[in-house]
């Protein structure tokens, strides 16, 4: 089980949001998923349904025990297809008092301690946590091995960021525990001059650590949150639930290191392939593929021709002989190369255009 805690001092940066919308897509893509409520505002149980009033235990029954390992299961709920919830509730706010008089570690170690005793079998635990980084956030960190930073494109947002990036590597030293750490954008308004250079620093400062994926702002997701369901399922068209589709796809593929490790894997008498997209709207064109372990451009060679009022992208791969899958991440978003009428159903259920190299 990977779990992953989506982590952000600074409230309404999209939390709560990914947290549940990144549940839903796993979900759909066949995966199962926990989601953890560390949040004593418990939006997250709210936003898949689960009144936290009408619970009858939530994670503070457990985490307050000594030995939390065996109590978690108990207090698990089924909120949807592929989703079971660990619910919160506004009693979770008490913990850290309650557990003011044990050891740092101890305290800290609690949820770690729960999950590693489920006797379900999940793919993803995502852990939503609070707007702070105390007692709930620790114990979410320790339980992790990723940590994914929801980040609205804004100037302000970028040096909160940069201070939590700063936590974590403290906190990283001090336990002795490393996380894989990524950045993902959200609230993204690409109709504004504003947004559009925000998240060009964002893509500049972090480079490696920050997800191609960007989420726009869209007013389904905050529908779909009152209606208690992911937008995967409350409104599967719309440009929020193909935003986290996306973010899903990469995930899925594995942490950063994982993903380098296996596009470093490829071996083989190399081809040189030039391939192009064309678009006269496009700002930002990008590849990815089981060549390059669906980083995209992780590798590629790239530059842009003007041909009247349209831009050609033109992508240089070097690749062995071989039969490969690619998409183009156009803007933000995943499409299958228009040119290519030779496609194949992927791993994640997209479409994906197919590449052959002789």
């Amino acid at each position: 089980m990977r779990t992953i805690s989506i982590v952000n001092q600074k409230g309404g940066c999209g939390k709560t949001t990914t947290t549940v919308n990144l549940a839903g897509a796993l979900a759909t893509d066949g995966f199962a998923v926990l989601v953890v409520d560390m949040d004593p505002q418990a939006h997250a149980s709210m936003a898949l349904g689960v009144d936290p009033e009408e619970v009858e235990e939530n994670l503070y029954e457990v985490l307050v025990e000594p030995d939390a390992s065996g109590r978690l299961d108990g207090v698990i709920v089924n909120a949807s297809r592929g989703i079971d919830l660990a619910p919160a509730g506004i009693v979770l706010s008490a913990l850290e008092q309650r557990l003011a008089a044990e050891n740092q570690e101890a305290r800290t170690e609690r949820l770690a301690a729960a999950l590693s005793s489920l006797g379900r079998e999940y793919d993803f635990a995502l852990i939503d946590c609070p707007p702070a980084v105390g007692l709930l956030t620790f114990n979410a960190l320790r339980a992790s091995e990723e940590v994914i930073i929801p980040l609205e494109t804004s100037s302000f947002a970028i040096d909160g960021v940069q201070k939590l990036l700063e936590t974590l590597a403290l906190l990283m030293e001090r336990v002795g525990h490393t996380l894989s750490v990524r950045v993902l954008p959200t609230l993204y308004d690409g109709r504004t001059r504003y947004a559009r250079e925000t998240l060009g620093e964002i893509r500049e400062l972090f480079k490696d650590l920050c997800f191609d994926s960007v989420v726009r702002l869209n007013v389904k997701l905050r529908e779909a949150a009152r209606e208690g369901m992911p937008i995967s399922l409350w409104a599967p068209n719309a440009t929020g639930a193909a935003d986290y589709a996306s973010v899903a796809m990469e995930v899925a593929m594995g942490p950063p290191a994982e993903i380098e490790a296996g596009a470093d894997a490829q071996v083989g008498a190399a081809r040189e392939v030039v391939i192009e997209y064309r678009d006269s709207q496009a700002n930002d064109v990008r590849i990815a593929g089981d060549f390059n372990g669906w980083v995209p451009d992780r590798g590629v060679l790239s530059h842009v021709e003007a041909n009247g009022r349209t831009r050609v992208w033109v992508k240089v791969l070097k690749l062995p002989p071989g039969i490969y899958q690619y998409r183009y991440f156009v803007d933000g978003q995943w499409r299958v190369d228009p040119e290519n009428e030779e496609s194949s159903p992927g791993p994640m259920g997209q479409t994906n255009s197919v590449l052959y190299v002789r």
